[in-house]
């Protein structure tokens, strides 16, 4: 019976150099960045809670959900 051929690892190890400059390249996330994306989802927990307690419009509750999806939507290019 013939026996197929082996495959190709797909995982090759990169080389030292390209690893530097891959690291290099994504500088950390400014101070602003951090402070923003905390303050929308901080400020839409509190819209939320404020929409309950105080027995405003749904538009509140809206804008709040908003507020906290942008909020965890940063999160996704923090460094």
């Amino acid at each position: 019976m013939p026996e197929s051929k082996r495959r190709k690892p797909k995982n090759r190890p990169q080389s030292k150099a390209a690893v530097a400059a891959a690291a290099k390249a994504k500088d950390p996330s400014p101070t602003w960045y951090v402070a923003l994306m905390a303050g929308l989802m901080g400020l839409g927990v509190i819209l939320v809670l404020l929409r309950f307690i105080m027995d405003w419009d749904q538009w509140v509750l809206l804008a709040g959900l908003v507020a906290i999806a942008g909020g965890f939507l940063m999160t996704t290019n923090y460094r």
